[in-house]
Order: C-alpha cells, then sequence, then structure tokens
C-alpha cells in the first residue's frame, strides 16, 4: 500500500487495526511516499493508497507477529479467529463469530498480551438504541469504559460502553474537516464524542461550528475534549433529539451526518439544514453491489435531482461480509 509520508501514521492504524498490515516485514521508502506491506490473501480497502508491487526488507524478530499466535490452538479452530481488532486509547475491541464466543477469555488475554499499553479487552456487540450505545463485555483486563483516544494529533474523550465512537473514521474526520473552507459554518449532526467538530475547531477555518447529539454521556465526553483544548469556544455543543433540533434552523454551508443505519428517514429535514452551493457529508452502511443506483435513492431522498447532485461516494471499510460503510457527499444545487 503506497501513500504519502504525511499520511503514514493513519494509513499503518488503519491497516493494522483491519489485520492487513504484515509485521514481518519492513515499511519501505520511495522519496516521500511510503510503502506498507499488506496481507496478500485479503482484498485492501478502497481508498486508502495504491497497491503496487514492491519488495522488503524481513523485519528482525519480534516476538509474536499475530495476536493469534499466542493461543496454543489447532489449526482447524483457529480459522474462525478475526484477523482485525480496534484499538481505542488503551482499550481493545474485537468481534467475535458465535463459534469462538465460549472462549472469548482466551482471546482477550491474548489480546492484553499482544497489544502495546493495552489495559483492558472487550468483545463489541454492536450499537444500539437512538442513543447509539455500545454493548460491550469484558473478555480481559480492569478498568473503566472510559479512555483518551489520539488520532490526527488530537487526544479524544472516549467512553466505549455510553457513546459512539469509532476509530476507523480517523481518515474521514481528517477529510471532511480539511473540506471546510474559510468562514464557512458547519452543523455536526449525531455527532457523538465529536471528532469531527473537534478536528475542524482545530483546523480554525470554520466561522460557526455546531455539535448535536441526543445522548448526555456522548455530550459530556466532548465538552470533557473541548475544556482541554483552546480551540474548544468554537463548538456550540447540543444536547437535543435530531427532529427537535432541525426546526428552523438556518442553513450552513457544511453539515456532517453520520448516522449510518437509519439516517436516510431523516434526509429531507436535514437536507434543508444545507445552504445553496453547501454540502452534505453523509454516511451509511451499505450492501455491495448497484452503488449509484443507492446514490440516486439518496438524491430522491433529499428532494430530487433538480436540488441535488452526489459529488462522490466512497468505501469507508467493510462493515460486514456483504456491506460496507460508505460516505456520500452531496452538494445543493438549488437555482
Amino acid at each position: 500500500m503506497r501513500v504519502p509520508r504525511a499520511r503514514g501514521e493513519g494509513t499503518r492504524l488503519a491497516l493494522r487495526e483491519r489485520g492487513l498490515l504484515r509485521s514481518d516485514l519492513e515499511v519501505g521508502h520511495e522519496g516521500e511516499l511510503l510503502l506498507f506491506p499488506i496481507a496478500d490473501d485479503v482484498p485492501a480497502p478502497e481508498g486508502l493508497g495504491d497497491v503496487v508491487d514492491a519488495e522488503f526488507v524481513r523485519s528482525a524478530s519480534r516476538g509474536p507477529q499475530d495476536y493469534r499466535d499466542l493461543l496454543d490452538w489447532p489449526a482447524s479452530e483457529r480459522t474462525d479467529l478475526p484477523r482485525s481488532f480496534d484499538v481505542v486509547g488503551d482499550i481493545v475491541l474485537i468481534r467475535l463469530p458465535p463459534e469462538v464466543e465460549p472462549r472469548g477469555p482466551e482471546i482477550g488475554a491474548a489480546l492484553l498480551r499482544f497489544v502495546p499499553g493495552a489495559r483492558l479487552v472487550g468483545q463489541d456487540r454492536g450499537v444500539q438504541g437512538p442513543e447509539r450505545r455500545r454493548r460491550v463485555e469484558r473478555l480481559a483486563g480492569s478498568g473503566p469504559w472510559t479512555t483518551r483516544h489520539r488520532e490526527n494529533g488530537l487526544e479524544l474523550e472516549v467512553d466505549l460502553e455510553g457513546a459512539y465512537f469509532s476509530p476507523r473514521l480517523a481518515r474521514e474526520h481528517a477529510r471532511v474537516a480539511s473540506e471546510v473552507g474559510p468562514g464557512d459554518r458547519v452543523y455536526d449532526l449525531c455527532c457523538g464524542v465529536g471528532p469531527f467538530a473537534v478536528t475542524i475547531a482545530r483546523d480554525g477555518r470554520a466561522s460557526q461550528i455546531v455539535a448535536v447529539d441526543a445522548n448526555p454521556v456522548a455530550v459530556d465526553r466532548l465538552r470533557a475534549t473541548l475544556a482541554r483544548r483552546p480551540f474548544g469556544a468554537r463548538v456550540e455543543v447540543v444536547e437535543e433529539r435530531l427532529e427537535q433540533f432541525v426546526v428552523g434552523r438556518t442553513p450552513f454551508e457544511r453539515v456532517v451526518f453520520n448516522l449510518p443505519h437509519e439516517g436516510i428517514k431523516y434526509l429531507p429535514s436535514v437536507g434543508n439544514l444545507v445552504s445553496r452551493a453547501g454540502r452534505l457529508f453523509f454516511y451509511e452502511v451499505a450492501e455491495r453491489g448497484d452503488r449509484s443506483g443507492r446514490a440516486i435513492a439518496l438524491v430522491e431522498a433529499l428532494g430530487g435531482s433538480s436540488r441535488w447532485r452526489r459529488v462522490e461516494s466512497r468505501t469507508v471499510h467493510p462493515y460486514s461480509p456483504t456491506a460496507d460503510l460508505v460516505a456520500y457527499t452531496f452538494e445543493r444545487t438549488d437555482p
């Protein structure tokens, strides 16, 4: 995977979290480009970088290169073990298939030994409910589900059990922030612990940022993050349900809307928050297949092609064996 040096750390983390980064080989260099050795038996995700052929130097022995090497399981049982896991601060999250769930504590103990600095390992059972709280089950380690997570040069206050946060969106947080122009006003809807809003505020180009979430835990964590930053006053934090917040609001130039499972039902009202020539950044879990057809359906939900156009759509990461998290950018084109 070939990427510019400036994107190296984010790419390394993204590949490691997906179980794609080969740690038995050294990272290569081509001038201002980095070459990450990746597994060749798993499709590379779109949007991270260019996949090329390259020669690599084998790493010196550093102990186990995969957490699965710490489990003394027969080869027939190891095939059910997930390759990838997420690291949020000092907490490791992993999704386990039913076949290995009874041996979750063994897997947790292996991950606790394998991930440097890990304090707690949990089984991720998905995000549920209108407040998007994650169901987590302790597999190994100790302490609370609160932590501080670093991404894009920022430190975010996170409560994995109480409020939504995904470390797999770090590149999206930076990408969307980079598209905010001088003087733009930004709504961050269903913001969770606020990584979009915080990144945009840090960059300093937006004239106004309003971050909205109905979950009091998420709002508390976002306010805690902002309180530690000199730019924290740039973000107005609102604890309110989306359907109440959208009523009578002034349209802004940029709107971020990350509600991937049921966001489409709110698109007509969310679209009204986007000013003419403004952009909506929308995230949805979508089945693989007709991506253009899905984009057309979303444009229709917003109000039709006479008012909106799709600027781009991109796969952020695989979500399940048949679906991906997809990032859409729409532009309002009212005359």
